[in-house]
């Protein structure tokens, strides 16, 4: 959206252009209602209070208590059994046999370690899709936090541009009166006002987005006023492409969680292979013979197996699906590695095009329209140019600080996407904190 104002006289115009030519601070407009946060504060309340992280913790901790009893046993068995009750008199007792016993059975050492293995796998995979939550919160919350720096600086033009244009039309209309000020002058003036207030309709309704979102994120309710203090952030240089690429297989947490996913599939496989082994179930009882038995009281001990190898067709196809599952982890893992480097250069280009433009306007474009608004200005003192090539200059100049701003905010937002691409911060000197222009 482009900033209109209009120029009154020339001595109002001079004015303008000092107060051009001043940087406003990068500290975005006091709200009295809103609690300033910094970046970091902000990231940290997010970590801390954002419900969907809430989700992902709690799935973690439930990984990590199915962890302690993978290594348990199977429930024990009550059995009680009755023989050689007479159907026409099943209240006499003492014509029945009578059993009572216990079993247990018991998987081999090996098998509940991998059933603890596969447990530990899992958790692996809960903690990194938590990290991954946790980076993308992150990248999230501070793009929010650039674009509400954005939006205030943008503000503050507007604000100080506003006052301008009041000053202007005071002072085009006391003109007019005298007949020194044509009364297109005025309509300019009075038409750029108009504008003023359409496009502040525009710039409250960005801040408010902007808040709800931040707001969203940090698990507060979204009506509050927020606002963030400080500036944009810029880095010296890049790492390379591959040293970036390096870094994003070493540490995104969504690679990371899919080699555990493998290692689990692999874990899955290895113990279906061990299925074939049998298992051995133990069972002690009390038997109560009928009376008259030369021995009422009696004992029975009882040792039983399973033969998996009669059902091998089961296992091998459970472990044939097992393989199956870890092939398609692997496709997975290349896939989604494939997907983060796309990630990697989409941000680093991003990051490299803002840095040109923040160059170009700093460097180039800024001198240029403040030279141009000054010999517009110079112009119009010795009634060399009309009041609306003034009015044309001072918009160029607005126009080409607030692209200075939002360039300064995608490159601070593009950093932190290159940072949630690679999983970790930049290995680059200290940042720098960028003011305003």
């Amino acid at each position: 959206m482009k900033t209109i104002c209009v120029v009154a006289p020339f001595v109002l115009a001079l004015s303008i252009f000092c107060q051009g030519q001043a940087s406003p601070s990068p500290v975005p407009a006091s709200d009295p209602a809103a609690a300033p946060l910094t970046v970091d504060e902000a990231v940290a309340e997010a970590l801390r209070s954002n419900p969907e992280i809430r989700v992902f913790v709690r799935r973690l901790s439930l990984a990590q208590l199915k962890t302690a009893t993978a290594r348990s046993l199977d429930d024990p068995m009550l059995m009680v059994r009755d023989w050689e009750t007479p159907l026409r008199q099943p209240w006499d007792l003492n014509r029945t046999q009578m059993m009572v016993s216990m079993q247990q059975t018991f998987l081999s050492k090996e098998k509940r370690n991998m059933r603890a293995t596969i447990a530990g796998d899992a958790v692996a995979v809960a903690a990194g899709d938590l990290e991954s939550q946790r980076q993308q919160l992150s990248a999230e919350v501070r793009k929010a936090c650039s674009d509400l720096m954005r939006n205030a600086d943008e503000m503050k033009l507007h604000d100080r541009q506003a006052a301008l244009l009041k000053e202007a039309l005071a002072a085009a209309l006391a003109q007019y009166t005298t007949g020194r000020t044509p009364q297109i002058d005025v309509l300019r003036a009075q038409m750029a006002l108009t504008r003023q207030n359409e496009h502040l309709i525009e710039l409250e309704e960005e801040r408010d987005n902007a808040r709800a979102q931040l707001n969203a994120l940090l698990g507060r309710s979204p009506d509050p006023p927020i606002e963030i203090s400080g500036s944009y952030s810029t880095i010296a240089a890049l790492p390379s492409t591959e040293e970036l690429e390096r870094l994003a297989i070493e540490h995104r947490p969504e690679l990371d969680a899919l080699r555990n996913s493998i290692a689990r599939s692999q874990d899955q496989g290895l113990a279906t292979r061990l299925a074939m082994k049998p298992d051995f179930t133990v069972a002690l009882g009390y038997m109560l013979m009928p009376a008259g038995s030369s021995s009422r009281n009696a004992y029975m001990a009882e040792l039983t197996m399973n033969l998996p190898r009669l059902n091998r067709d089961r296992h091998e196809g459970e472990s044939k699906q097992a393989d199956g599952a870890t092939a398609i982890a692997q496709a997975e893992l290349e896939a989604r590695a494939s997907a983060v480097f796309l990630e990697v250069r989409q941000a680093q280009i991003e990051i490299q095009s803002a840095e040109r433009r923040v160059k170009v306007y700093r460097d180039t474009l800024l001198p240029q329209a403040e030279g141009a608004f000054k010999a517009s200005t110079a112009a119009y003192q010795n009634n060399r140019t009309e009041f609306g090539t003034l009015i044309d200059s001072q918009n160029l100049l607005l126009d080409i600080q607030t692209a200075y701003y939002k360039a300064a905010a995608a490159s601070d937002a593009g950093i932190a996407q290159l940072e949630r691409a690679i999983g970790s911060p930049l290995p680059t000197e200290p940042r720098t904190e960028r003011t305003s222009k």
